[in-house]
């Protein structure tokens, strides 16, 4: 299908509300939307909300807690133009491709061989996408593994995650009850255990940034040319940008050469918030 006219009607992308945009698979998607130049506008809905807006539209759960209840989450894409309903990241990254294969910066899936894994041994606080996928296999292992790399290390910004005022303490009691502590500030990890945590996130990018260094020609892992395996890293560092305390962002995206302050930086293009 050709790319969409200047006529045809925008998109709409879902993403959840807070005081700024930090969520990780929809910065995804937010990336994917404007890497491929596709006309949307966002919809903001508060974490309180996002079940009753997933039932509406009827796009059901994509994940699962450990006791089997519906995760409700976004994003969702709604595309008038085909009316397609997709609520899930790495789906809704698939759709662009396969739908408007053209547009923008061309493909989002090129072949390369994204050779990283990662066995977590920290709890995780939400659950992760379990995919069976038979096309671009390798982009959706990669997703899966990065996802739960930088789950494993979410323990670090969940205290300062940057929550809508109008809905932030009920955002907050949610979370408690996720998670099965007992109040907002067991969230709150510092010291020693703090410092467990950074030397495990440093050694897990360290293994991820090996990718980094096959093409050192520009901030992808392609060189020059971005791709949804740049997208996806980029995606969970908007979130560690926005939530974790600016002198540790700061370190963070000097680890490793300054790997991921580039690749954050390279992706800006298309980071544009609509």
């Amino acid at each position: 299908m050709a790319a969409p006219s200047e006529s045809s009607e925008a998109m709409i992308f879902y993403d959840i509300a807070m005081a700024t945009p930090y969520a990780p698979n929809p910065w995804k998607s937010r990336l994917a939307l404007n890497f491929k130049d596709i006309k949307y506008s966002t919809t903001w809905v508060h974490l309180p909300d996002i079940a009753q807006v997933r039932r509406t539209l009827g796009v059901p759960a994509c994940r699962k807690f450990s006791d089997g209840t519906d995760f409700y989450t976004l994003p969702i894409l709604v595309d008038p133009n085909t009316k397609s309903r997709i609520g899930d990241s790495f789906d809704i990254a698939i759709y662009l491709q396969k739908t408007y294969p053209d547009s923008g910066a061309g493909d989002l899936f090129p072949p390369q061989k994204l050779e990283f894994a990662f066995n977590n041994e920290f709890a995780s606080l939400v659950p992760l996408s379990e995919r069976n996928d038979i096309e671009y296999v390798d982009y959706s292992k990669f997703n899966t593994y990065v996802d739960a790399a930088f789950t494993a290390h979410v323990s670090l910004v969940v205290h300062n995650l940057p929550f809508h005022p109008a809905t932030a303490e009920a955002t907050k009691a949610e979370f408690v009850r996720r998670a099965g502590v007992t109040s907002w500030d067991d969230f709150q990890i510092k010291g020693e255990q703090r410092q467990k945590f950074k030397e495990s996130f440093h050694t897990m990018l360290g293994d991820l940034g090996k990718l980094f260094l096959r093409d050192i020609s520009g901030p992808f892992l392609l060189g020059k040319k971005a791709s949804y395996a740049d997208l996806i890293v980029g995606g969970w560092l908007r979130m560690m940008r926005e939530a974790l305390p600016k002198q540790e962002w700061e370190e963070i995206s000097g680890w490793h050469g300054g790997i991921y302050g580039r690749l954050h930086d390279g992706l800006e293009k298309y980071a544009e918030v609509k």
